[in-house]
C-alpha cells in the first residue's frame, strides 16, 4: 500500500501551512522555496533525509496541494521539478554541488534544471548544447529554451553532449553558477505561469573547473531516467488535485446557477459531463496508486511513462469540461480557463504525451500481460 494511500504524511500537513502561512498569494516559487528550506520541509520530501535516494512523491504531491490551493500555479509548478529530479541530480556532486545542494535544502538557493534545448524539447538525444572537457576545466556552448526557476536560480544544472550523436553515454550533468562569465539568462516570451521565473539561457564558451561535473561522466540519461519517474508520479498526484478543485468549483457553480425553474445541474447533459470528467480523475488517481511501487522501487521508465500520458490526457480533457461547464464564468481573472491554459503543460513539460505514449507501446505485449486475471506462468510480475 502506498503511502499516499495509508496519507502517512498528513502529520506534517499543518507544518506545510504553516510554512506558507506568512507569504502573500503573489509569492514566487523562490518565495515557496525559501519557506520550505526554513521550515525543514524540503529534506523531510526525501526518506530520511537521504537526497540521493530520490523524493518521497506522495510527501512532494502533499506539498504541491497546498501550495496550489494558495498561489499561482506558476509558482507551485516552481517547486516540482526542483525537488523531484534537480536534487537527486546534484547529489551526485563533489565540492561545488555538495554546497549548492546544502545551500538549496535550506532554500537558500534555488537551482534550476536545465534540459531542455533549441531543439525539440522532448528530444533530449539530439540537444545541441555541448561541453568540451580538457584536463582541468570544461567549456560550455549552447542554448536552453523554456526552462523553470532560471530567472530566479543561483545555479543550473545543465545537460549537455560531451560528444557526438545520439547514444545514452553521451551526455553529462554540469553544475553552472548563474552569474558565471558567458551564462544569459532571460525571461521566457510568456504571459502565463507567473512566480515560475521560467526563462531561456545562452551559454556562450562557459568555463568552468572539472569539479562542476555532477555524477560520472556519460552517466547523465541514467541517472535523470532514475529521478524522472518520481517526478512523474508526483505530478500525476497533483493533477489529481488540480482537476479535483476544479470540478469542486465547477459543482458549486452548476448548481448555483439558475436555469428555468432549476439550475444547470437539472440538465442530465450536464450531469453526464461532469460524470465523465469525475470518472477520469478517479482513473488516474487508481493508476496512481497502482503503479507507484512499479516507479519508485523499480524504477519502471515504461510505468513512469503510463503515468505522464494518463495525466496529460486527464487534464486536458478534465478542464475542457470545466471550461465548457462554466461558459463565461471560466474567463474571469484567475478562473478555469486560465489554470486550463497553464495545466495543458502537463501534456508538454517531461516528456511530450504523444512520446511518453511511444514508450508505453515499446512494452505492449508486457503491459498486456500485466492484464490478466489469472497470470500466465511466464508474465513478467
Amino acid at each position: 500500500m502506498s503511502e499516499w494511500a495509508v496519507d502517512e504524511s498528513a502529520e506534517r500537513l499543518g507544518d506545510i501551512h504553516g510554512a506558507f502561512g506568512a507569504l502573500p498569494p503573489q509569492a514566487s516559487g523562490r518565495d515557496l522555496w525559501a519557506a520550505l528550506g526554513e521550515a525543514g520541509l524540503i529534506a523531510w520530501m526525501y526518506p530520511g533525509g537521504a537526497v540521493d535516494a530520490g523524493v518521497v512523491p506522495e510527501r512532494l504531491a502533499r506539498v504541491l496541494a497546498v501550495a496550489g490551493g494558495r498561489f499561482s500555479f506558476g509558482s507551485t509548478m516552481s517547486l516540482c521539478v526542483q525537488a523531484a529530479s534537480t536534487l537527486p541530480l546534484l547529489a551526485g556532486g563533489a565540492g561545488p554541488g555538495r554546497d549548492a545542494l546544502r545551500r538549496a535544502l535550506a532554500g537558500r538557493a534555488v537551482v534550476a534544471l536545465a534540459a531542455t534545448d533549441v531543439t525539440a524539447g522532448s528530444d533530449l538525444a539530439s540537444l545541441r548544447t555541448a561541453a568540451r572537457i580538457e584536463a582541468q576545466q570544461v567549456t560550455l556552448t549552447g542554448a536552453k529554451r523554456w526552462i523553470n526557476n532560471a530567472v530566479a536560480a543561483d545555479f543550473l544544472l545543465v545537460l549537455a553532449r560531451h560528444r557526438p550523436g545520439p547514444h545514452f553515454t553521451n551526455f553529462t550533468w554540469f553544475l553552472v553558477p548563474s552569474d558565471a562569465p558567458g551564462v544569459t539568462v532571460r525571461p521566457s516570451d510568456t504571459a502565463l505561469f507567473d512566480g515560475s521565473d521560467t526563462g531561456d539561457i545562452d551559454l556562450d564558451a562557459v568555463r568552468l573547473g572539472r569539479e562542476h561535473i555532477i555524477g560520472r561522466v556519460g552517466m547523465g540519461f541514467p541517472a535523470f531516467i532514475r529521478h524522472i519517474g518520481p517526478e512523474r508520479l508526483a505530478g500525476a498526484l497533483w493533477s489529481v488535485e488540480l482537476c479535483r478543485a476544479a470540478l469542486d468549483d465547477t459543482l458549486r457553480w452548476v448548481t448555483g446557477r439558475p436555469h428555468g425553474t432549476g439550475t444547470l445541474w437539472d440538465l442530465d447533459h450536464v450531469r453526464q459531463r461532469f460524470a465523465e470528467a469525475l470518472l477520469r480523475v478517479h482513473e488516474l488517481r487508481a493508476l496512481c496508486d497502482r503503479l507507484r511501487d512499479r516507479v519508485v522501487e523499480g524504477h519502471d521508465n515504461t510505468a513512469a511513462a503510463m503515468l505522464k500520458a494518463a495525466a496529460g490526457t486527464a487534464v486536458n480533457q478534465v478542464m475542457d469540461v470545466c471550461g465548457q461547464l462554466q461558459g463565461a464564468h471560466g474567463f474571469t481573472r484567475g478562473g478555469v480557463q486560465q489554470l486550463r491554459a497553464q495545466a495543458a503543460i502537463f501534456g508538454i513539460s517531461g516528456g511530450a504525451t504523444e512520446v511518453v505514449r511511444s514508450i508505453v507501446a515499446d512494452s505492449a505485449q508486457a503491459e498486456l500481460d500485466r492484464l490478466r486475471i489469472t497470470p500466465a506462468p511466464d508474465a513478467p510480475r
